[in-house]
C-alpha cells in the first residue's frame, strides 16, 4: 500500500519561503511521475507543478520562477520549494504520486494523494 505524508506547511509573511516535503512509503523503487496541487478556500484544486523522471517540470503560470519541484528517489521524497510567496499562494497543498516503479521494475500508475498541508501567506 503506497502512502504519502506531507509536511512543511505553515504561516509565512509575503516574500518569504517554505519547502514542502512529501514522503512516499510502500513498495516503491523510484518515483516516475508526481505533482503538487493546491486548493484555496472556495476554489477548485489546481495543478501547481508536475514532473516526470528524466523530463522537464511543468509549472502553473502563477508560480513560474518562484516554485521548484524536485524528487529524491533514494529517500522516496518529493519536494516543493516555494520562494517569493504571495498572499494568493495561500491554500492547502497536496502531493500526488502518479507513477512509480516497483522493486521488480514494473511501472505502476495510480492517483495517490497526500493528506494536504496548509500554507498561509500573510500580506
Amino acid at each position: 500500500q503506497v502512502q504519502l505524508v506531507e509536511s512543511g506547511g505553515g504561516l509565512v509573511q509575503a516574500g518569504g519561503s517554505l519547502r514542502l516535503s512529501c514522503a512516499a512509503s510502500g513498495i516503491i523503487l523510484s518515483i516516475e511521475r508526481m505533482g503538487w496541487y493546491r486548493q484555496a478556500p472556495g476554489k477548485q484544486r489546481e495543478l501547481v507543478a508536475r514532473m516526470t523522471s528524466g523530463g522537464s517540470p511543468n509549472y502553473a503560470d502563477s508560480v513560474k520562477g518562484r516554485f521548484t519541484i524536485s524528487g529524491d528517489n533514494a529517500k522516496k521524497m518529493m519536494y516543493l520549494q516555494m520562494n517569493s510567496l504571495k498572499f494568493e499562494d495561500t491554500a492547502v497543498y497536496y502531493c500526488k504520486l502518479e507513477e512509480y516503479k516497483d522493486y521488480v521494475g514494473r511501472r505502476v500508475t495510480l492517483d495517490r494523494w497526500g493528506q494536504g498541508t496548509l500554507v498561509t501567506v500573510s500580506s
